[in-house]
């Protein structure tokens, strides 16, 4: 029946988060449930694979990579205006991401550790100063614990935080609407 078929109404995206108190709207809305549940499921696949192991590449992917290298030839054609601006691998333990040398011999393997490498060199000083909160989580004693711990610090530093979710626009494809 009629009243049984999806709804096709599209809805121009547009900004919805406006106010603090809007947040609350966010944090309860289908497109937080789906988005966290996208992150979830590509850290889900992701955990404990080499960067450089082999797997085939279907149709889909190769033509969302040529996408990505479109979005990313256009980040390059247009430079961001300069403003201030807000905003379980057997051997390696969590605690040796802050040492340089595993960095570097093992950066090629893992994403984590080639993210560490690009925050050593872009920041100066000791890792300990420049990226606090990373370095408390080198006394975490499991890579397990340390993926819930960044995934949890994603949410609160990120995802709940209204200078990043302002800009969000929402519509047919990220409802505002609360989860189903």
């Amino acid at each position: 029946s009629k009243d049984d078929a999806p709804n096709d109404t599209f809805m121009i995206p547009r900004k919805e988060i406006n106010m603090v108190t809007d947040m609350g709207k966010w944090k309860q809305s289908q497109a937080y449930a789906d988005y966290m549940g996208f992150v979830l499921s590509l850290n889900k696949v992701v955990k404990g694979k080499k960067l450089t192991c082999e797997y085939k590449v279907s149709e889909t992917v190769q033509k969302l990579l040529q996408l990505l290298g479109t979005l990313e030839q256009w980040i390059i054609e247009t430079p961001p205006v300069d403003q201030p601006s807000r905003f379980d691998h057997p051997t390696l333990e969590p605690r040796h991401f802050i040492d340089a040398k595993v960095v570097n011999e093992h950066h090629q393997d893992y994403m984590f550790l080639d993210c560490i490498k690009f925050i050593n060199e872009m920041k100066t000083g000791p890792f300990a100063e420049h990226s606090n909160q990373l370095w408390n989580i080198s006394a975490v004693h499991s890579w397990s614990k340390v993926n819930q711990g960044l995934i949890k610090m994603y949410r609160a530093e990120c995802l709940e935080k209204f200078p990043v979710i302002q800009h969000f626009k929402f519509g047919s494809l990220l409802s505002i609407q609360p989860v189903k």
